[in-house]
């Protein structure tokens, strides 16, 4: 679920557009697939960090080093170009991600079996530089060049590769969703299509996790904002910053449907148009920035599955015959059910029975479309007369239908992630509580 859904939003500012990032397009200002910055080359006055110890996590280590090196290598990724000021946030980010890798490397250690090779980390580094047209080595020359060492992508990397593993191998089987879960997500889904929709990107900053708290996140979320409208990809910053879980996919939060975040959030996406990036949000929690990646509007349409148990009449039949007809299936209609209808009808003379499948309701015939619309599922409803007969109509299944609306296992996944997303945080943040952690 995106940190969209969360809190009760207590004020939110209007949009700003941003200017195109040098050989963006006016309309994409911060499309999926942005132009690279080349990071500026920082030395250590830019820093103002000692080269002594910074942290101690359980008796390990932290050194000024460690953090110069996590500061480069997040200024690197999300290409901003930092200021004095942003400096110091970016700092305590880079603090926090040490503080973090230092427990998960602890906790891995305990596993023999979740050992990572040098191969899987060439791996997982050309896979990176793959996403970037370059080869690994060309990757790791050009973080190299802004003082970024091969042993801290390295170490970093493996600490990922094998904190995936465990967390996979331990919250898999909790984080399996039941087939209630799914259909209640499905018909959330189905219920929501007929509604305006937006593509949302989000970043999130708690204000719990920022120094300075809801102040400090307002000026952080400024400070980004910034560094985006002079070019800094939506993606690579929200990867960074954000506290969302959607950080992991570059911030993004899915298609958000109308009515279900909180209503200065709903206002916000409603003001923003395609390509533009809210001012800060306050909510209770923290701050959000909004980017407005898409909208459309609903285009689901009402599906209904029906079956008829059919007696066949001319449309010269006589008035009689239609009665006696009538009569006959009106006396047969309470004993039917979806279930047995089409048994029941081959099982009797003159009975014909049909399983008219799934339709749009605009498209069934005039006649059985006040039905179709207005019966309960699983009503027996009728005699209804057509040009072919006399038909009693059973109601068996609706649902909102798009070409836009995700399949059932799609669902599922989203569900998945979801789940194992909050099993994570909850696994680090119980393992922050049982350490031993002294900052300098």
């Amino acid at each position: 679920m995106s940190a969209l859904m969360a809190g009760n939003a207590l004020a939110q500012a209007a949009p700003v557009r941003q200017d195109p990032p040098p050989g963006a397009t006016a309309a994409g200002t911060l499309r999926p697939t942005p132009v690279r910055r080349e990071p500026r080359m920082l030395d250590r006055a830019d820093f103002q960090i000692a080269d002594g110890v910074v942290a101690v996590v359980n008796d390990q280590i932290i050194t000024g080093y460690d953090l110069r090196q996590r500061m480069l290598l997040i200024i690197a990724m999300s290409e901003v170009q930092p200021t004095a000021e942003d400096l110091a946030q970016i700092q305590r980010q880079a603090l926090d991600g040490l503080i973090d890798d230092r427990l998960k490397a602890q906790e891995i250690a305990r596993y023999e079996d979740l050992k990572v090779t040098e191969e899987e980390i060439d791996q997982e580094i050309g896979a990176m530089a793959a996403e970037l047209r370059t080869s690994a080595d060309a990757y790791l020359n050009l973080l190299a060049q802004v003082g970024i060492q091969p042993r801290t992508v390295r170490e970093q990397v493996r600490v990922s590769i094998g904190w995936r593993r465990l967390v996979g191998g331990r919250f898999s089987s909790r984080a399996r969703v039941s087939k209630a879960q799914i259909d209640q997500a499905m018909r959330q889904v189905e219920e929501a299509a007929t509604k305006r929709q937006y593509l949302i990107g989000e970043i999130y900053l708690e204000a719990a996790q920022t120094q300075g708290g809801m102040q400090g996140a307002v000026n952080g979320a400024q400070q980004l904002i910034r560094q985006m409208i002079q070019g800094a990809p939506f993606q690579a910053v929200a990867q960074q910053f954000s506290d969302a879980p959607s950080a992991v996919r570059g911030g993004d939060a899915g298609w958000v449907v109308e009515g279900s975040v909180a209503p200065a959030l709903q206002q916000a996406m409603d003001n923003l148009e395609v390509g533009q990036l809210s001012n800060p949000i306050v909510v209770e929690g923290g701050v959000y920035v909004i980017y407005m990646r898409d909208k459309r509007q609903g285009s689901a349409t009402q599906l209904v599955t029906l079956r008829q148990i059919m007696i066949e009449l001319p449309e010269t039949a006589s008035a009689e015959a239609v009665q006696a007809a009538a009569d006959r299936l009106t006396a047969l209609q309470p004993q039917l059910t979806c279930d047995d209808m089409l048994a029941r009808a081959a099982s009797e003379t003159g009975l014909l029975g049909t399983d008219l499948g799934e339709s749009d309701v605009q498209s069934i015939i005039p006649q059985f479309q006040q039905i179709a619309t207005e019966a309960p599922d699983g009503a027996i409803a009728g005699p209804v007369r057509s040009p072919l007969g006399l038909h009693l109509v059973g109601v068996c299944g609706r649902r909102v239908g798009s070409a836009a609306l995700p399949s059932r296992d799609e669902v599922e996944s989203r569900l998945q992630r979801s789940q194992l997303s909050m099993l994570e945080r909850r696994y680090i943040r119980d393992l922050r509580a049982d350490a031993l952690i002294e900052t300098k």
